[in-house]
């Protein structure tokens, strides 16, 4: 492990963000970095996610390589997070009106930046870290402050000497655009001052070599797929909040799951065994994570309906029912997420940069089934993927909530998006992380895993990429789902199946 001496020789280099404006500087440095800014109302989306049963709160745990030291983060959370004033604001509602606005305050880090005293000898410290989050989820953050704080645990565990937890609540914004701003804070540890560089995807060239009529032909087809799907979307999106239910099955949460504290698990795959099943394919990196889902969730169902051995192996005895319909929810801020550089230059420079919660809604299926072929989990999941990819859905659903919102008010708003989420069985998301080792404010980070608690279902699966490392999260209500790892082993044991029948066969 790394002293504290040479690390303070190396804390020279975590110079605070010097700011273009030496008025605005002079005035942050008496205000620890912080600025100020107009108090404004909070957007519906943000007020939506203050409802009693939609109290989310977004988690990142940064697992680091050396030991955390309270001074320097704190020091350097003055110079970047806290001039984001959503960071920087209290979350008040009018005694008039009942609007809730953001009214700029004052951060007392000592407040926001928890560091327990820790027993290093302790017998198990990766299922501390776990209950501790799990503590963390049966809480709240006061009212009185802004709604975010960071515990920062030195404790050497499996994959880390030490963690950090942020604690953020939904309401300061989507899940991408918080995930870009803290790693607006981090920089690449090759290079100090290099922010970190993620994977973009590139857009496939465009062939010229149909003529004019076929290429009108297939832009007519790509809009009636379009125009279709998003109708039977929307349908499908009304008769859920109306009616519509998903089967019963042992991943369905009880009603009021949205209370329940949360166990959140990760395992951590290597990120080349996802790719060479991708390159064999011709899919992509989401493709295959929804694919071997899939795979990990049938095995898992239907080891509860009695599929195991008597070692609770699981078997090739298919007791699943033939019709089961399991829907994950997607939550899709439908405006851009503001990029890195973007957001470290509003740090930096006070630029403004568009941020704010959009939220439409995306109902995606998954095929629960016992497949001979396991690349055939792969495939279905392509399918669904793609046929996703021609809707308009999250447009469609944003603007049925925003007119619920603007005739009946936020608590129909918000009884709409507690039906539709409710009546599906889970979450399910895939984040991009950086290519390169960064740094959160000089410590090394060895692994990033994000989730969430507070969501009206009782299952929440989150992939995170961190350089050749691909993290599988879940956060479940164990009222539903006892054994958590065993679901994550469940993944991790579908991606090596598929991954092993793709080379079987050749395809790698």
């Amino acid at each position: 492990m790394e002293s504290e001496n040479s690390f303070r020789l190396r804390k020279q280099a975590l110079k605070p963000i010097e700011t273009r404006k030496r008025e605005e500087k002079e005035e942050g440095s008496k205000n620890n970095g912080q600025t100020t800014c107009e108090e404004e109302p909070l957007s519906p989306s943000s007020r939506l996610y203050h409802e009693h049963n939609f109290n989310v709160y977004v988690i990142a745990i940064m697992g680091c390589k050396t030991r955390i030291y309270p001074d320097v983060v704190k020091a350097n959370l003055g110079h970047t997070l806290l001039r984001h004033p959503r960071f920087s604001s209290l979350q008040v509602e009018d005694e008039k009106n009942g609007e809730m606005r953001w009214v700029p305050t004052q951060v007392d880090l000592e407040r926001h930046v928890i560091v327990p005293e820790l027993d290093q000898n302790m017998d198990s410290p990766d299922k501390f870290i776990e209950d501790y989050v799990h503590d963390l989820s049966k809480t709240t953050i006061d009212k009185s402050q802004p709604l975010w704080d960071l515990h920062l645990l030195n404790l050497r565990t499996s994959q880390s000497e030490s963690v950090g937890i942020f604690r953020i609540h939904h309401s300061l914004g989507d899940g991408t655009s918080l995930l870009s701003l803290l790693l607006a804070c981090t920089r690449k540890t090759k290079d100090s001052r290099a922010l970190p560089t993620i994977p973009i995807r590139k857009k496939p060239e465009k062939k010229n070599d149909r003529r004019g009529f076929q290429r009108f032909m297939l832009r007519f087809w790509f809009m009636l797929q379009v125009f279709w799907n998003t109708v039977v979307d929307v349908i499908m999106f009304l008769a859920t909040a109306l009616f519509l239910t998903d089967t019963p099955n042992p991943l369905k949460g009880l009603p009021g799951s949205e209370s329940t504290p949360r166990r959140i698990v990760h395992r951590t795959v290597n990120l080349d065994d996802i790719k060479i099943v991708k390159n064999a394919m011709g899919t992509t990196i989401n493709d295959v994570a929804f694919g071997m889902t899939q795979a990990g969730l049938s095995r898992y169902i239907n080891r509860i309906n009695g599929g195991q051995n008597k070692d609770g192996g699981a078997t090739e005895t298919n007791n699943i029912p033939k019709s089961i319909r399991l829907r994950s929810t997607l939550l899709v801020n439908i405006r851009p997420a503001p990029g890195i550089q973007a957001l470290a230059d509003m740090m930096e420079e006070d630029a403004e940069v568009k941020w704010g919660n959009w939220i439409g809604y995306v109902l995606l299926p998954f095929t629960i089934a016992l497949r001979k072929n396991p690349l055939d989990y792969v495939r279905n999941a392509k399918a669904i993927i793609d046929r996703k990819k021609r809707s308009l859905e999250a447009i469609a659903t944003f603007y049925i909530a925003d007119i619920a919102l603007k005739l009946f008010g936020i608590k129909a708003a918000g009884a709409l998006s507690h039906k539709v989420v409710s009546r599906t069985t889970m979450c399910f998301s895939n984040m991009v992380g950086p290519l390169e080792e960064i740094g959160f404010y000089g410590h090394p980070m060895a692994f990033l895993a994000t989730s969430s608690y507070g969501q009206p279902y009782a299952l929440m699966i989150n992939f995170q990429s961190y350089i050749d490392k691909m993290t599988i999260v879940l956060s479940v209500d164990e009222g539903t789902i006892p054994d958590p790892g065993q679901l994550c082993d469940d993944i991790v044991e579908s991606l090596r199946l598929i991954k092993e029948a793709a080379l079987t066969r050749g395809l790698a």
